[in-house]
């Protein structure tokens, strides 16, 4: 397994990049509005407070280029995308859709939510935008789904940051990520009780986010009110845990026909490589990537959003050289 050794920028980051693809014609383009559940937002420059506070959106959609699907994790939202975002944006069309029950995304019925369930929905979207295929990068849950999508034929390329499902079933390892992510419940509710507080308090937001980031300090302000936001608006978080405890896991990952590439997180304090990865890195084809990304935490997006496009956008590029018939 290979390491990434780059460092960060400091690249400042756009005041919104919620944007479509006509929206780059402009040279010299006016601020923009975008539609995020149900709801237009307006960026100026006189309002940087309110530029802050994020709402819910349905999906990021950038770019022109090659269609490229960004999946968010588990009691995530398109948010944690944003960065990445607008820098692949600048080579692909780039669509990040809220999984069902998350922040911004479609309802859900029925007690339990499978991974199934989950891309049965982002297919529904797929079709609507006449995507047959697309470049797909996921993380954590995103990934799962992303696998999934792939035993689909689906997906171009696949790209795995942190994924979860690395485990049999039964399984102790399985257990110990459902009580994980149970412990997350309570945590939630009580979130929801001091939203403000958490997100407006320095402290609370590092505190927050210490299970996604290696470095909690490295996380904008702005990413870190989203990924709290979202996290106490999950709506599916009881029918996820069911559905992940009765769900099989994906199969034999050495089928996959996809070239695929798997990264990890360096610190990842959610699933921990040296448990949960084993799974990918020993059924994965030998074709596959394997990358460790230094320094980053389980959603490596929100600390290195220029090292993370630069992996997908490599593995993007790498194949275009291949045919495939679909």
């Amino acid at each position: 397994m290979t390491s990434d050794t780059s460092r960060p920028s400091d690249k400042p980051r756009p005041a919104d990049i919620t944007r479509r693809a006509d929206d780059f014609d402009s040279a010299d383009p006016e601020p923009t509005t975008a539609e995020e559940g149900g709801r237009d937002r307006s960026v100026g420059t006189n309002d940087r407070r309110a530029a802050e506070q994020p709402v819910a959106l349905r999906a990021l959609h950038i770019g022109s280029g090659d269609p490229l699907l960004l999946l968010h994790g588990f009691m995530l939202s398109p948010h944690c995308w944003e960065q990445t975002a607008t820098l692949l944006g600048s080579h692909c069309e780039v669509f990040a859709p809220a999984l069902a029950g998350h922040w911004g995304g479609p309802e859900v019925t029925g007690d339990t939510v499978d991974i199934a369930a989950l891309a049965d929905e982002v297919e529904r979207q797929l079709d609507e935008m006449g995507w047959r295929t697309c470049h797909i990068a996921g993380n954590s849950l995103g990934a799962w789904v992303g696998v999934e999508l792939a035993r689909r034929n689906r997906a171009r390329t696949l790209t795995l940051i942190a994924p979860t499902g690395g485990w049999n079933v039964p399984s102790l390892t399985q257990i110990r990520v459902a009580l994980k992510f149970l412990s997350l419940v309570p945590l939630a509710h009580l979130g929801r009780r001091l939203a403000g507080f958490t997100a407006g308090n320095p402290f609370a937001r590092r505190v927050a986010l210490f299970v996604v980031a290696k470095n909690p300090a490295a996380v904008s302000r702005r990413d870190a009110t989203a990924t709290i936001t979202a996290a106490i608006n999950c709506r599916a978080m009881m029918p996820l845990i069911r559905g992940s405890l009765r769900a099989p896991v994906p199969g034999d990952l050495s089928e996959l026909m996809t070239p695929v590439r798997l990264l990890l997180a360096e610190y990842d304090r959610f699933i921990p490589n040296r448990v949960y990865a084993q799974r990918f890195l020993k059924e994965l084809p030998d074709s596959a990537d394997r990358i460790l990304v230094n320094r980053v935490g389980h959603v490596p997006m929100l600390e290195a959003p220029d090292r993370i496009a630069t992996l997908i956008a490599e593995h993007v590029y790498a194949s275009r050289n291949r045919l495939r018939a679909v």
